[in-house]
This record gives structure tokens, sequence and C-alpha cells, in this order.
């Protein structure tokens, strides 16, 4: 049985539903938070904080599964994590747990140009309060809110070169995540076809060929990204601290 038929009706999430909604608000919130309180942030020393949430992550990603498996409906062809938002999860506990400049370089491309677009047109069938309404939002919001923390309380700053590291890093997961969609018949990262609802990658041509508009997207996005929260001048508010 698909996932998706295992909805209840009255647990139906619909896209800019009051739910919806709050959830956006508090993305807003939050972030206008971290950015407004950095100074006290930064000198507040959140480590145990930095460590629970990752530990918070990993409970709710695992939670996810068991409760897949608890219902039946965990399948090698879409449960396993290998979406782009998964994986922005674990760079996300990775970077919590060392503050690895790494990590962050890669994660704040991978969840503003993921997590962000999942937060605004979510594939979602469970509404408040269902678990699964809760699992996705709580990490995908911490996805996002993460590497705004580490840029406006730490002052990292993605270079250039982190464009490249992105863009290196996404590529050498496509063959293996397309070679686990044979094996599964899957389809992660919509390598295999394009999703059945409408979406983006109508406009990026038939298949495969949208797989390499989609890297151009990627390329222009992430150095749209890199010239939003690159170093500023010596004179500017920010420092890169690694």
């Amino acid at each position: 049985m698909d996932w998706l038929e295992a909805s209840n009706e009255k647990y139906t999430f619909e896209a800019f539903s009051i739910s919806h909604i709050t959830v956006i608000l508090l993305l807003f919130t939050i972030s206008g938070f971290i950015f407004l309180y950095r100074t006290k942030l930064g000198q507040s020393g959140l480590r145990k904080t930095e460590w629970v949430t990752a530990l918070s992550l990993l409970a709710a990603e695992i939670g996810f599964h068991l409760w897949m498996i608890q219902n039946g409906i965990w399948t090698a062809s879409q449960s396993l994590p290998l979406e782009l938002c998964s994986i922005s999860l674990f760079l996300t506990v990775a970077l919590l747990i060392t503050r690895c400049y790494v990590f962050y370089e890669l994660l704040l491309f991978t969840s503003l140009l993921g997590a962000s677009q999942a937060l605004f047109t979510p594939v979602l069938i469970f509404d408040f309060p269902h678990f699964r309404f809760f699992h996705f939002f709580y990490t995908h919001l911490i996805i996002i809110w993460v590497p705004l923390y580490f840029t406006w309380v730490f002052g990292y700053r993605p270079t250039l070169s982190s464009v490249i590291k992105v863009f290196l890093f996404l590529n050498t997961l496509l063959p293996i995540v397309m070679g686990v969609n044979r094996l599964v018949m899957g389809n992660y990262m919509f390598l295999s076809h394009k999703p059945e609802s409408t979406s983006l990658l109508d406009s990026l041509g038939p298949y495969p060929w949208y797989i390499l508009s989609l890297e151009g997207l990627l390329a222009a996005l992430s150095l749209i990204v890199w010239i939003l929260f690159r170093e500023r001048t010596a004179d500017g508010p920010f420092r890169v601290n690694k």
C-alpha cells in the first residue's frame, strides 16, 4: 500500500490552511528573533541546546520511520532518507554537534533551496494535530533555522568555493541516488520521473533533460544565496567565524 493512501480524512492537510499559514508565520517570527537577538544568543552559551536540538531531530526521524513500519507503509521505494530534505536533516545534526564550517557550507544551500520550498509547497496529507504534521514541519523549520543561526549568531558566511562544494556534493549524490532508484524502483529526488502532480519540473523539459535544467537552476539559485549571505565588506557588521 502506498503510504499516501494511509490518510485519515479528519487529518487531511490543505495548503495555506490555518495550520499551514501558522507554520509559515512561525518560520518568519523565529527567523526574525534569531536575527534581532543574534548578539545575545551568541553570549548565551547554547551548546547544550544545540545538542538537544540535534538529538531531537534524530528522534523525530527515527519516530517517523517507526510510525511507517508500525502502519505497514514503510517501503524501500519511498521511505529511504534520500530526499534532499532528509539529507539536509543529517547535515543539520552534523553541524549542530560539530559546528564544522563545511557542514554549514552545504546546509545553507540545501536548506534554503530545498527545505524552504518544501515548507511553502508541502507534499503532505496529514494535518494538525497528526504526528506526521508535527514531524514534517518541525524538521523542516529546524533545517532552515539552524544555518540562519550559524550565519547571524556565529558569523559563518558562504564563499564562492561554497557554491562549488555544494554543486559537487549534490552531483556526487546524483549517480548514487539514481542507482538506488533503479534497484528499488523509486523516484528519490525526482530523478526517475517527474512527480504526478503539477510542479516546477513541468517547465524544465521532458525526462531526462529536466535533470540538466535542474543543474542550471541549482547553479543560478546557489549564486543568489551566496550573494545574499556572503561576507560583508570590512565596514559591515559580519565576520566569518569558521
